[in-house]
């Protein structure tokens, strides 16, 4: 044997020499298993095996006449261990050769599993088209190589692949449309996945979930014209079905809201049984401001699930927008204890209810006698918020640095808010000590970092908080305020003004409607003289919000711009709304326009 793997290590030097390497390593450690990065098509496979399709009898595979030879023997130890050891692209390449050497569905099948376990997409595709050649009477693979050319944006490779798996299930194409829809639904191209769905659904005219699906697409894609037209054309062909009811529903709230009730009425009319119809419905006479009926569409949701806290909840809830306080309580004590919360639920949703009602000392007496339960906690974050409220600061910081937290995030919490306690006390030296104590027991925290580096830079700490906002970045690259908080902090200190307008350029990059950090951009080009972008952004900033902050931006430039009237005019308007401001204040003395 020893002779035989030789003379293979021979036939293959570079390759053996890497795999026979990992297998040394491998004498000596303990095997780990590598991290792979999961496709989200390999999840969405799992979900088609798994949804409403009915399984397709798989057929048994023509195998090749093959010998198991040591080489080959060999070469598939190799490629395993390659894959335990975590060396995906080795594990990929070799099993890839290993099943067109041989073209065996088996191991075909296999090469598939590791490429999309590599969570390399291209990789992936070749591989499962491969598997598809050597077995193509598998189920499996156009479900999954379809999902996979749709993530990787192929939509016309895509459209065959759906095509294959919709005529497999033929004739009861039905579910295959609810099943791929999800897919589509996800797509970013709106307008081309709709495409590819008509096509799709143009051979089956008399199938209702088809129809459906190119509806919820068009919905999606802004054409609510068509959307209209294939829902009613679903419900046409199948009048008994929920979803398209629903649909059609939801289209018509926006333009005919009474057309929209009469639809799902009607339907209810008919299938009374329908939960899911029938609490869109009453949250759509909710929405209108129709009490009463929607409280009897609730009551009969609460009786049809008595133990349901939330149905029960919004009964009371209702009750108190008409004045049946009596009615509120008792609906909510016999929910309660019809699912045996005892005291303690019927205490915390009390003092909901109380809260609801606007009376705060009332709620207060209520969240005090929850004393234990899953309750205990949520009850006495409601009672350190009203303390706060009261401006009974130091009461409810006493009262919070008692509770006990049981789980991380929990513990989270206590700290965050006893830091915001403080800092709405004016104490940012002890909130900073407070979320410094806070990392010391949770290092690595995000969010304890970014309140840490707000504080570090209020107080004066720039190089503290620079280094906490970069270890932000580094541990969530896609923290937006991280990257906006840094920038703006240059900014407001004018130093590295282009580096500042590179951070908070990216901060805009992931997240663009954020209205903040429109203001920080804005004001970065301004700090930049590039005053024309400064102007455009901060306007745009400005009719998001109409903050005093942007508008002491705003009109710093307009006024380098020399639009100082009107500079002067947004800053007056500004302080009108916001007296006392004083940074307004600061900025109308310096130009005199008192």
């Amino acid at each position: 044997m020893c002779s035989r793997i030789k003379s293979c290590i021979a036939m293959n030097n570079f390759k053996h020499l890497m795999m026979g390497s990992l297998l040394l390593a491998g004498c000596a450690h303990a095997p780990k298993h590598a991290e792979v990065i999961p496709l989200n098509p390999a999840a969405v496979s799992e979900q088609v095996s798994d949804r409403a399709v009915e399984p397709v009898a798989e057929v048994e595979p023509l195998l090749p006449d093959v010998e198991l030879s040591s080489e080959l023997l060999y070469e598939l130890l190799l490629t395993e261990f390659a894959s335990q050891r975590g060396h995906q692209a080795l594990a990929v390449e070799g099993s890839t050769d290993i099943a067109r050497k041989t073209r065996d569905p088996r191991l075909a099948k296999r090469a598939a599993q590791l490429a999309m376990e590599s969570g390399d997409i291209t990789k992936t595709i070749e591989a499962f088209r491969f598997w598809q050649e050597v077995e193509p009477k598998t189920v499996m693979t156009p479900r999954v190589l379809s999902s996979l050319l749709l993530r990787g944006g192929r939509l016309d490779e895509a459209g065959v692949e759906f095509a294959k798996v919709i005529k497999s299930t033929e004739p009861e194409v039905g579910p295959s449309f609810l099943q791929i829809y999800p897919l589509f639904a996800s797509y970013p191209g709106k307008t081309a996945v709709l495409k590819l769905a008509k096509e799709l659904a143009r051979p089956y005219p008399h199938v209702a979930e088809a129809h459906w699906m190119v509806a919820q697409l068009a919905q999606a894609a802004g054409d609510d014209a068509l959307a209209l037209t294939e829902v009613r054309t679903a419900r046409s062909i199948k009048p008994d079905w929920d979803f398209p009811v629903s649909l059609e529903a939801q289209l018509l709230r926006k333009t005919d809201p009474a057309q929209s009730l009469s639809v799902l009425a009607a339907y209810l009319l008919k299938n009374p049984k329908s939960a899911d119809l029938r609490l869109q419905y009453a949250r759509a006479l909710l929405e209108q401001k129709q009490y009463q009926p929607a409280r009897i569409e609730f009551q009969t949701l609460a009786d049809g699930s008595p133990d349901s806290v939330d149905l029960a909840f919004a009964v009371a809830l209702i009750s108190l927008q008409l004045n049946d306080v009596a009615g509120a309580e008792a609906q909510l004590r016999k929910a309660l204890g019809k699912r045996g919360q005892g005291q303690d639920g019927v205490a915390y949703f009390l003092g909901q209810l109380s809260e609801a009602k606007e009376d705060e000392d009332e709620a207060l007496v209520h969240y005090r006698g929850v004393s234990g339960g899953e309750y205990q906690f949520p009850a006495q974050l409601r009672v350190v918020y009203l303390l706060s409220k009261k401006g009974q600061r130091a009461e409810a910081r006493l009262y919070l640095q008692k509770m006990q937290a049981a789980t991380d995030p929990q513990r989270l919490q206590l700290v965050l808010i006893e830091a915001q306690l403080l800092r709405d006390a004016k104490q940012n030296k002890e909130a900073y000590k407070v979320l410094q104590q806070g990392l010391l027991k949770m290092p690595g925290q995000t969010e304890l970092l970014y309140e840490g580096a707000m504080l570090a830079d209020m107080l004066g700490h720039h190089e503290t908080a620079e280094q906490m906002l970069r270890k932000v970045i580094k541990l969530k690259p896609d923290h937006a305020h991280a990257y906006n908080a840094l920038g703006y902090s240059l900014l407001e200190r004018n130093v590295r003004i282009p580096e500042a307008v590179r951070l908070v350029e990216k901060a805009l990059q992931l997240a663009p409607d954020d209205i903040a950090i429109m203001d920080s951009v804005g004001w970065g080009y301004f700090r930049s003289g590039r005053l024309d972008e400064s102007v455009k952004m901060l306007r745009r900033a400005y009719a998001g919000n109409p903050d005093p902050e942007i508008a002491l931006h705003l009109g710093e430039a307009l006024w380098a711009m020399g639009s100082k009237e009107e500079a002067a005019k947004l800053w007056q308007d500004s302080l009108k709304t916001n007296p006392g401001n004083q940074p307004l204040q600061a900025v109308i003395k310096r130009y005199q326009l008192q």
